[in-house]
């Protein structure tokens, strides 16, 4: 299933994603006149980041409503899925932020990045990672299967422990120079809600318009105990896998 965005509601109710991505921009130290390629740039609000400093940057996205909000930035933005990289050594440098968990196939996306990686070249990213939204997930596999959806369905991204990834990464011939799990429980200033509308939109729009808003309520009734504080204060229990590899 292909995900859907809306540009606008992102920016409102998710850029804290990319708010929270400052210090990985610090960990790809861009340099002027480098070339970035941003794999999954979305909206290109870290694109333009990275642009400030001097680098030539490409983003690449598979949602044309994202990629339309990246142009309107003024960046280089192409409608490119990951899968299909048609770069060869034209990058020093390749940059993704919560975007590599909505790829399925990983293998196919590292060996994309190796071939537009000049030599030496780094690979520096975040994503969802092993435990990522754990109770979310459970919600969402209990109100959706109840309703007939399938689990692989459900289960629309794809969270890697440490040791997963840094075998695929030197499978591919990168060597990891620093790789972790980082455990980052993450307000949710316009609620629980709003994050299920934003990042589960195909799945709630398969759902007759009558039975949405039902599912919605079931979901955050479930979610309360645990992800919102006595205050009303939401929060998504996120777990990230960071990483820099190089190759050689």
């Amino acid at each position: 299933m292909q995900q859907p965005w809306d540009s606008s509601n992102y920016g409102r109710h998710g850029r804290f994603v990319a708010e929270l991505a400052g210090s990985l921009i610090d960990d790809l130290k861009p340099q002027s006149g480098e070339a970035i390629l941003d794999l999954g740039c979305g909206d290109g609000f870290l694109s333009g980041r990275i642009a400030e400093a001097g680098a030539r940057v490409v983003g690449v996205d598979t949602s044309p409503d994202m990629i339309a909000a990246a142009r309107a930035r003024g960046l280089d933005a192409r409608m490119v899925s990951a899968e299909s990289l048609a770069f060869y050594e034209e990058f020093d440098a390749v940059f993704s932020n919560a975007a590599l968990h909505w790829m399925p196939d990983q293998r196919v996306v590292l060996a994309g990045v190796w071939r537009a990686l000049k030599p030496g070249g780094r690979f520096v990213a975040e994503c969802g990672g092993h435990g990522n939204i754990a109770a979310i997930r459970i919600a969402l596999l209990a109100v959706l299967g109840g309703r007939g959806f399938a689990r692989e369905r459900i289960e629309c991204n794809w969270f890697f422990s440490v040791g997963e990834y840094r075998a695929m990464l030197e499978s591919h011939g990168f060597v990891v120079e620093h790789i972790a799990l980082l455990p980052r429980p993450t307000s949710l200033p316009s609620g629980m809600r709003n994050w299920l509308e934003i990042f589960r939109r195909g799945l709630l729009a398969e759902l007759p318009s009558e039975d949405r808003e039902a599912a919605l309520d079931e979901m955050v009734a479930l979610l309360k105990p645990v992800l919102c504080d006595r205050e009303g204060h939401w929060s998504a229990d996120y777990v990230r896998l960071r990483f820099r590899a190089r190759r050689p």
